[in-house]
């Protein structure tokens, strides 16, 4: 678990903006850029390892369908946000991380056209 973690947070720690660290309140780590979240690696309610992400609606669904380890958001906005039970996951670290960039993105997309110039 803390592998995938690790890997994660290091590659995400080199896009511009980005800042990675534990968030001690919600315990997890906590993904950001320019002040917005874009994903959250904690725990569950059962103690599984979640990668929580921001995904586009009709993706989300679509990738629900497809993998049992993909369920709606925890702690989020269902239509808009993914959980990856970790442990069950057949993701590879590269399919996670194309996940996690998708999400900055979609973050970024929605920052003020300043602030995404500025990154």
């Amino acid at each position: 678990m803390s592998e995938l973690k690790g890997y994660l947070a290091s590659e995400a720690e080199k896009w511009a903006g980005v800042k990675v660290y534990f968030r001690e309140d919600w315990g997890c780590t906590y993904f950001e850029v320019a002040g917005k979240c874009f994903a959250l690696y904690g725990k569950n309610k059962e103690k599984e390892p979640v990668l929580t992400i921001k995904g586009l609606p009709e993706k989300n669904e679509l990738l629900r369908e497809q993998y049992s380890f993909v369920v709606p958001g925890y702690y989020t906005n269902k239509t808009h946000w993914n959980s990856i039970l970790v442990e069950k996951s057949t993701f590879s670290k590269e399919e996670h991380l194309n996940l996690l960039k998708e999400s900055r993105n979609l973050v970024v997309a929605k920052l003020p056209k300043k602030v995404r110039e500025g990154l």
